[in-house]
């Protein structure tokens, strides 16, 4: 009988949703195997997501371009070997991963299966069915490490202590607060700004709003939307990822494109409400915890080709703007309903 696993190395390097995403699937594995050690390797850039989980060690990683990123793997591989684990989790399947798993033959590798196929399949209209959600996928990897893992175990997390300095710049929130992220990696995914102002506009009488962004664009187009509309509050661009991570832990509730914050907040414990695109919760990437009926869908009728895509990348010319259908009383009501 082989020896019980006491430390597995899990490996995802990007991006940030995909590794916001692993962050309550090992809080949920942990609470049942606390005699596990984990350690994570991303980039550094992503280890405040973990920072609220006890016992959890970040390895950061970083990768150069052309032969020096693939001499690097060797080092990597060498780093590795130091740690003492017993196994790897490959949460992410790439390249890398894979040679990493060619320079270390002794640790047991257990790797991501994305479902390529029945994406491939969902996206080119073969089929239109729920697929294993990404949160599933990720267990499937710890599982066949030999470990039993539910993720219908209650899965909650309390509001974490805000900074003074945030304590000091909410202080005058007179009104429960609600998150908006109203951008997104393609435009496909970002619902019109027009029809975004005047959601913020009617949700101001009731909450608190505060923006996300980063980027100089979204810092902009933020700054320009609270300047104008009374009750809201621009996040983008003034905290630490860690900052900012304490903030949304203390939402009412998050409203977000198919996209990183959608998953930052679900991992926080944060209702969520997203608003999906060309995109499409099928694919297997609805934020953690949420019901379906919190993913708000431009019009199939109109648009019956969606799920164009699984990231928004690719779509009909025409179907760009498949977002807009979602109608806005449609989210004021998810609001109503949700938060």
């Amino acid at each position: 009988m082989a020896d019980p696993v006491k430390h597995i190395l899990l490996i995802r390097f990007s991006s940030l949703g995909d590794v916001a995403m692993i962050v309550p699937v090992i809080a949920i594995f942990l609470r049942s195997h606390p005699e596990v050690k984990i350690s994570i390797l991303t980039k550094e850039q992503y280890a405040p997501l973990f920072s609220h989980l006890t016992g959890v060690e970040v390895i950061h990683v970083s990768f150069e371009k052309g032969i020096r990123g693939f001499i690097s793997l060797f080092s990597l591989a060498k780093k590795i070997k130091t740690l003492e684990v017993d196994s790897i989790a490959d949460l992410h399947n790439v390249l890398r991963t894979k040679l990493l798993k060619l320079l270390l033959p002794s640790l047991n590798f257990s790797s991501l299966d994305k479902g390529r196929d029945e994406k491939r399949r969902l996206t080119k209209g073969k089929i239109f069915t729920p697929l294993k959600s990404t949160f599933e996928r990720y267990a499937d990897v710890i599982r066949n490490l030999d470990f039993k893992l539910s993720l219908s175990e209650h899965y909650i997390k309390k509001p974490l202590a805000l900074s003074k300095e945030i304590q000091n710049q909410i202080a005058y929130f007179d009104k429960p607060m609600i998150g908006i992220a109203p951008f997104a990696a393609f435009k496909s995914k970002m619902y019109p700004l027009q029809q975004m102002k005047r959601v913020i506009s009617s949700l101001s009488k009731n909450y608190f709003i505060i923006l996300f962004g980063a980027g100089d664009y979204e810092i902009k187009t933020i700054n320009n939307i609270v300047s104008c509309t009374p009750g809201t509050y621009s996040a983008a661009g003034k905290y630490t990822l860690e900052d900012e991570l304490k903030l949304i832990s203390n939402l009412k509730g998050m409203i977000a494109m198919d996209s990183g914050n959608a998953h930052m907040a679900a991992m926080m414990g944060v209702s969520v409400i997203t608003l999906w695109g060309v995109t499409h919760p099928y694919a297997g990437f609805k934020p953690f915890n949420q019901p379906f009926k919190n993913c708000l869908l431009a019009d199939r009728k109109k648009f019956p080709k969606v799920p164009t895509s699984v990231y928004g990348n690719k779509y009909p010319k025409e179907y760009e703007g498949a977002i807009s259908t979602i109608s806005e009383d449609s989210i004021l009501q998810a609001v109503k309903r949700s938060f």
